[in-house]
């Protein structure tokens, strides 16, 4: 059988993305890590499982959701059978012969999903034109949430926000600003986690022109949460700099609220200076106005950089 899943560490777009597709493929759905405590929150809230963790795809025939970079997923991805991406990113992954690969600059892979859904081409991802459950509806809805900090991301587009609305009709969610309210209350509850747990939670791994990068990312509500544990956050990202081989690692507390992000720096300074244009503090960290997204706003200037060098 299929077996559809996201990236690892994933976030709620990942789980809930592959949750839907797995319902209108007739597959599996599975995860590549643990959930974070928003996910949790909008599973039980939706009263859906939670996938079975895959950490093999020798074996499988496989559907990829929410990603489509060789450092965030299986590192056998060769040993199993890929025969579909379903994606919001820009494509990393090269295959033998082709496969269907959906990519599109949304704000979320639940928006693709849902707009499949809602033009009845499901058929074109090699799916079932089933009905959309109020649950179906509901995870869809709080993939979208998540992922465009309920509209707030300039990841945004109009197609994110016409997706939502129908969805919340379906799911029986008469407001989704207070919805998104409390995906972003349940999402904060990770800044009060011990500062390891906190810098892996939303964690991504990129090769850039062969430089290992890696980039965190916390959503909090009020910076002095987080605030107290910057420089046990600043020790962890070290040693895991220092472990692991990465040329840089970067960690963004983003304060969705005020829209904007205090980033965390180890590893290659310079390079993190000159792609931003700015200057870190004697400890690694700045402030970065604006700054909300991981995909349009911190990923495209290093990647940039590192080409150059």
């Amino acid at each position: 059988m299929v077996c559809v899943v996201g990236h690892k560490n994933p976030d709620t777009d990942s789980i809930c993305s592959a949750i839907v597709m797995a319902y209108f493929l007739d597959a599996t759905p599975g995860r590549q890590g643990e959930l974070n405590p928003e996910t949790k929150y909008v599973l039980e809230k939706f009263g859906v499982p939670e996938p079975k963790y895959v950490d093999s795809a020798k074996g499988r025939e496989l559907v990829l959701v929410d990603h489509a970079d060789p450092s965030q997923t299986f590192s056998d991805l060769d040993k199993g059978e890929l025969v579909c991406i379903i994606d919001h990113h820009k494509n990393g992954i090269t295959t033998s012969k082709p496969i269907l690969h959906i990519s599109k600059p949304l704000g979320s892979t639940a928006t693709v999903i849902a707009e499949f859904y809602f033009n009845n081409g499901m058929h074109l991802l090699g799916a079932k034109n089933k009905e959309l459950t109020p649950q179906m509806a509901g995870l869809l809805l709080a993939a979208i949430l998540s992922d465009t900090v309920v509209f707030r991301s300039p990841t945004t587009t109009e197609v994110d926000k016409e997706m939502a609305e129908k969805l919340a009709k379906i799911a029986g969610i008469d407001d989704i600003e207070a919805f998104g309210k409390e995906l972003l209350k349940a999402k904060s509850v990770v800044a009060k986690k011990p500062a390891a747990e906190m810098l892996t939670t939303d964690y991504k791994e990129f090769d850039m022109n062969g430089r290992k990068v890696g980039i965190g990312q916390v959503e909090v509500v009020d910076f002095s949460d987080v605030e107290p544990k910057v420089d046990e956050l600043l020790r962890v990202m070290k040693e895991k700099q220092e472990k692991e081989g990465y040329e840089l690692i970067v960690f963004a507390i983003t304060d969705v609220l005020n829209k904007g992000s205090k980033v965390l720096v180890v590893g290659n300074r310079e390079a993190f200076e000159k792609a931003f244009n700015t200057k870190l503090d004697e400890k690694g960290t700045t402030y970065l106005e604006g700054v909300m997204s991981r995909k349009k706003q911190l990923v495209p200037p290093l990647e940039e950089y590192f080409k150059k060098v």
